[in-house]
């Protein structure tokens, strides 16, 4: 038996005169932390929503736990997976409980369940209590992260999908909530794929690096052997330019 949990065979996709995705090949392991890094522009992002079944690939096919991620299935898979975008995404005219408990409502979970969750959600991604009844609007940047976190996982989904969830954040928070994260990610021991463009965060996270460019994949490999082992000029060139960025 195969131990990826996405399977993505020859994807395609073309947005007017625009190939955001050239034939790519990928396999995601289960219980591992893939990263997909890349300049903007580069199918990352294109990739990932494609997984969680919000792009349809022109050509080629996408598979999660042997199953097609295609329209008419679609809906059953994506309650087995946590999706957590930048800025966290969350409904303004909801509470923060509001947003966490949707879709839970929505599928009749019994009350005291719901609450149950919410209260062991709030206690792993470190959100106080007395926040959940504010709005999105009345909680800081770091919240609504931690919100849209608590959001993705209220379902106890088998994979988490994560796109850019920390670029709009300063840097100050941004490294408590990478630490924090990582401490969730070792404890739930979920699949987690990530798309960011940062490579310190990429090599903080990632078991699995795949570094794209112009819709294709140049390289995947563990951080430590994309550093000492570049496939090409293109890698060396995006490592090189991310480390001038540091200085």
């Amino acid at each position: 038996m195969s131990d990826a949990i996405f399977q993505l065979n020859g994807v395609s996709k073309t947005y007017g005169k625009t190939c955001a995705l050239h034939q790519v090949d990928l396999s995601v392991p289960k219980g591992k932390t893939t990263v997909l890094i890349g300049p903007s522009g580069c199918g990352k992002s294109t990739l990932l929503r494609m997984m969680v079944g919000l792009v349809q690939p022109d050509e080629g096919s996408v598979q999660f736990e042997g199953s097609p991620v295609a329209p008419h299935n679609v809906r059953p898979l994506r309650l087995k997976m946590g999706y957590v975008i930048q800025e966290g995404g969350l409904f303004p005219h909801l509470t923060a409980r509001g947003n966490v408990s949707l879709l839970a409502k929505h599928l009749r979970w019994d009350a005291e369940s719901i609450e149950l969750r919410i209260e062991a959600l709030a206690e792993l991604t470190q959100f106080p209590m007395s926040g959940l009844d504010r709005y999105p609007a009345q909680l800081s940047g770091g919240q609504r992260q931690r919100v849209s976190l608590m959001r993705a996982l209220m379902l106890d989904p088998d994979v988490l999908l994560m796109d850019e969830p920390l670029g709009a954040l300063d840097p100050m928070i941004r490294a408590d909530l990478q630490t924090q994260l990582r401490a969730i990610f070792e404890e739930l021991k979920k699949t987690v794929v990530m798309v960011t463009h940062d490579m310190h965060e990429a090599g903080y996270f990632g078991d699995k690096i795949v570094l794209m460019r112009e819709g294709m994949i140049a390289q995947v490999s563990s951080f430590k052997e994309l550093l000492e082992n570049p496939s090409e000029k293109f890698v060396t060139q995006f490592i090189q330019a991310q480390r001038g960025m540091e200085t």
